[in-house]
């Protein structure tokens, strides 16, 4: 793409939708390569000689590694062009699931799972702040959206249909096509996603000041709140559907699937007009489902109408959480904030999965929803006192008559939201 596209980008066309659906499908498998094997443990298991909760453990090594790289890779790679980082790593995807497919040997099939990871620590990282700088600040949070609608569709509808596929064909034929949709996601890139520059040494932000600007650890707070509250449930479904009666798991979570599909739209059409109030309905509409759970998950038309609602919250929220990482950092250190919050989703991933694994074997299924509310209600708590820098009504810099301009937005005014100098004029500290 030539810089006078990348220009009328930011002077306010119609959206680059090509790039866009690129790094869209790049998010789409990079959540597959991650969640892939959980639903193939018993046909991975004989194949690699070892126990099917050894096969889960390639789950878990790939989330280690994203969790350990994030922060140290993207700082070590800030220097660089950023299409050649993006291709480099889905180039790293397309070698990890290459080498799942062929190998016969469990510690090389764990080494690619670690490779995964460290790029996917990498791609996430990169993916939001690279959707920030492709349009104006005024629609920076649809474009995230429909990136991050790659999550959406792959927990949805791609890890099904990949689960599906290894059952028809093999577990390594599944393996072998995402590595091939990988290189070809490297074409794509190449022709339709704008390069960028990296930054040079001396107007690199140290990773430290990034993480104490305004507005940064409220936002990392919410995502922290917010994934060990769902992850204490969604990990523990399929017992807590047991207790409540409900037998029929894979009805659930197909529920909850296409509403996350329902959520993600939703927060298309609001985020860029009222981002507030639209992440504060979703949180407060998760925080009202779990005690719905806790009370009525027996009755089972509420159980399943409860568990559309969290997945019409869920679908949406990150999405609104990451646009307000992205305008609190800045989209020139979206990267970095990005790193940080790869790091605080993990670790929000784990301790959910842990604290729901002990909730379930000290007081029962019955006590998970219980669990799950204080996380939540603290995550809706932080947003709703963070009004000023981290969730404000508006983006800072970005006018009321902005969402539909006339003419041709300048620049500077576009990139208002991310200007270093307004940032260091708005002080350290979170406001109410």
């Amino acid at each position: 793409m030539t810089m006078s596209s990348t220009s009328s980008q930011v002077k306010g066309g119609p959206l680059p939708w090509s790039g866009l659906l690129a790094l869209s499908c790049a998010a789409f498998t990079a959540v597959m390569t991650e969640l892939l094997p959980a639903g193939l443990l018993p046909a991975m298991a004989p194949p690699l000689g070892v126990a099917e909760s050894r096969i889960g453990f390639l789950v878990t090594a790939y989330a280690a590694a994203s969790f350990l790289a994030a922060i140290p890779v993207t700082a070590a790679l800030r220097g660089l062009p950023r299409r050649p980082v993006l291709c480099g790593a889905l180039l790293g995807f397309a070698a990890s699931d290459a080498l799942v497919a062929l190998s016969s040997s469990y510690p090389l099939t764990l080494a690619a799972r670690l490779l995964a990871g460290a790029t996917g620590g990498t791609l996430w990282a990169m993916l939001v702040g690279y959707a920030a700088r492709m349009v104006p600040a005024g629609r920076r949070g649809r474009a995230i959206a429909i990136v991050l609608a790659g999550i959406t569709l792959a927990l949805s509808l791609g890890v099904p249909a990949g689960t599906a596929l290894a059952g028809a064909v093999g577990w390594r034929a599944a393996f072998g096509t995402l590595a091939v949709l990988a290189v070809a996601l490297v074409g794509w890139v190449r022709l339709c996603v704008p390069g960028f520059p990296g930054e040079p040494p001396h107007v690199r932000v140290p990773l430290t000041r990034v993480a104490r600007r305004p507005g940064i650890r409220p936002v990392l707070s919410v995502t922290l709140f917010l994934l060990l509250g769902h992850q204490v449930m969604y990990t523990y479904v399929a017992p807590f559907a047991a207790h409540a009666g409900y037998g029929r798991t894979g009805a659930l979570l197909a529920v909850f699937g296409t509403a996350t599909v329902a959520g993600i739209w939703l927060t298309g059409a609001l985020i860029d007009r009222c981002p507030r109030t639209t992440l504060l309905v979703a949180l407060a509409l998760f925080t009202a489902v779990l005690p719905t759970l806790g009370l009525l998950a027996r009755a089972h038309v509420l159980l399943v109408g409860a568990v559309a609602l969290w997945g019409v919250a869920f679908g949406g929220a990150p999405t609104l959480i990451q646009s307000a990482l992205v305008d609190a950092s800045g989209p020139a250190e979206a990267e970095v904030a990005t790193s940080l919050q790869t790091t605080v989703y993990n670790a929000g991933i784990a301790a959910g999965s842990l604290l729901g694994g002990l909730t379930l074997d000290a007081r029962g299924p019955g006590a998970l929803p219980w669990t799950a509310l204080p996380p939540a209600v603290l995550a809706t708590a932080v947003v709703a006192a963070a009004r000023r820098y981290a969730f404000p009504a508006r983006r800072h810099g970005v006018a009321p008559e902005a969402k539909a301009p006339a003419g041709p937005v300048p620049v500077a005014a576009a990139r208002a939201a991310g200007d270093h100098a307004v940032r260091r004029s708005m002080g350290h500290g979170e406001g109410q």
